[in-house]
């Protein structure tokens, strides 16, 4: 069994990320990967609503591609323990350039059916999650505790600003050319992710004596939990993003809002997301920025209080440039938050544990979204948004009286 554990790698602190071959290696790929990836993550409900002609259909599609996070997680990160990361982000992005492959073959040959999509769309999301866990696990193995941070941060916006300009990328490659132009274009930008992977330097060190024992994955499982619980500085913070996915998704009503009762048109709703996305953008920048001047454990408390502040502005929000602006808000502290997490969590948890702590946190939090996203469609048909934004302003409030005192806020 291939272990990759990570004791003390020898690794030049001082020294610019924008100047180490890994990181380059490793910030491109996950750029080439994001970009790529929304050519995919368009085409492929358009084209099963375009063979089915129901949006039941696509809808499902999302579920199909939502369920192995929640399902495969734990398992997910056991794998990832066992084995070295690098052979893990290699293997999956073979398997997912194989699927691109099929799929590619079956619509050139007009063979393609919705069940295709369905299994092609699981085993896609299935690998491209692993793919996530295994870079995430070996950050820690390839930057120094002080750049984790700054790593997060340039890869948070690499994401971000590809989820912003993608889809319309991938949407006006669909109408000039066809649906099997996005899917090679992903296949090529994958081949390239495969490539740059594989230059990628991931050291490799002995896993304490204990690992060594073939344990079953049920045990592992329960040692990644049990890490997760009886780690008191990632515990509580694990806690934070889990509820603030649930009041993100109770917040998630705001298109309904802005459409419904502010009479926004399609272009203002663009408008409004759009600026809500610049807010992940700018969150992104900052933080290297900003952790010059505060404590990374502050940094994470304060921008819960601006969570709060962007919720409350919610409450008045009677224009969609308004919405947008607690969008901004909001987002932009969001990144800050996640960003703090996961150094958090890549520098407190034992690397041979990182896989699994991971997936077991990354299946809850995912967990919480849709909850949230079903309480606020009932709630909105029973009472009124309004309501919905209140209760989110004050589950804010207890998170951040919540977090007052916590051991995490003295974290450098």
């Amino acid at each position: 069994m291939d272990v990759a554990y990570q004791s003390e790698p020898k690794i030049d602190s001082k020294r610019s990320l924008w100047k180490q071959r890994n990181f380059l290696l490793l910030w491109t790929s996950g750029l080439l990967w994001s970009f790529g990836f929304q050519f995919y993550y368009v085409a492929l409900p358009l084209l099963i609503y375009k063979l089915s002609q129901s949006a039941s259909a696509m809808s499902i599609m999302r579920a199909v591609e939502f369920i192995p996070n929640i399902m495969f997680g734990m398992i997910i990160g056991v794998i990832v323990d066992r084995y070295s990361r690098k052979k893990v982000m290699f293997v999956t992005t073979l398997v997912q350039v194989l699927c691109l492959c099929i799929l590619v073959i079956l619509l050139m040959a007009e063979s393609l059916h919705i069940w295709h999509m369905y299994l092609i769309g699981f085993i896609v999301s299935t690998a491209g999650y692993a793919f996530g866990n295994a870079q995430h696990s070996a950050f820690p193995q390839i930057f120094s505790k002080e750049q984790l941070t700054e790593a997060n941060s340039h890869f948070s916006f690499a994401n971000t600003l590809m989820s912003m300009i993608g889809p319309g990328i991938a949407g006006m490659m669909i109408v000039w050319f066809s649906y099997e132009t996005n899917f090679i274009t992903y296949l090529v930008i994958l081949l390239i992710s495969l490539v740059l992977v594989q230059l990628t330097t991931i050291p490799k060190v002995l896993a304490p004596p204990k690992t060594k024992d073939k344990s079953s994955f049920l045990k592992d499982m329960k040692e990644g939990w049990d890490e997760l619980v009886q780690n008191k500085l990632l515990l509580a913070p694990t806690i934070i993003i889990l509820l603030l996915n649930f009041i993100s998704g109770l917040g998630n009503i705001i298109v309904f809002y802005a459409v419904d009762l502010l009479q926004a048109t399609e272009k203002e709703v663009g408008y409004m997301l759009s600026i809500g996305a610049v807010g992940g953008l700018v969150g992104s920048l900052a933080v290297p920025h900003l952790k010059k001047h505060f404590r990374r454990g502050q940094l994470f408390q304060y921008s819960m209080y601006i969570v709060l502040a962007g919720t409350i502005i919610l409450n008045f929000a009677d224009t969609w440039w308004l919405v947008g602006i607690s969008q901004f808000i909001r987002t932009f502290a969001v990144i800050v938050i996640n960003v703090n997490y996961f150094s958090f969590r890549q520098e407190f948890t034992p690397n041979y544990l990182l896989g699994r702590v991971a997936g077991t946190s990354s299946m809850l939090m995912k967990l919480a979204l849709p909850f949230g996203l079903f309480i606020s469609g009932i709630w909105a048909e029973a009472w009124n948004v309004s309501s919905l934004f209140i209760c989110c302003s004050i589950l804010m409030l207890l998170l951040c009286l919540f977090m007052r005192g916590n051991p995490i806020g003295t974290v450098k």
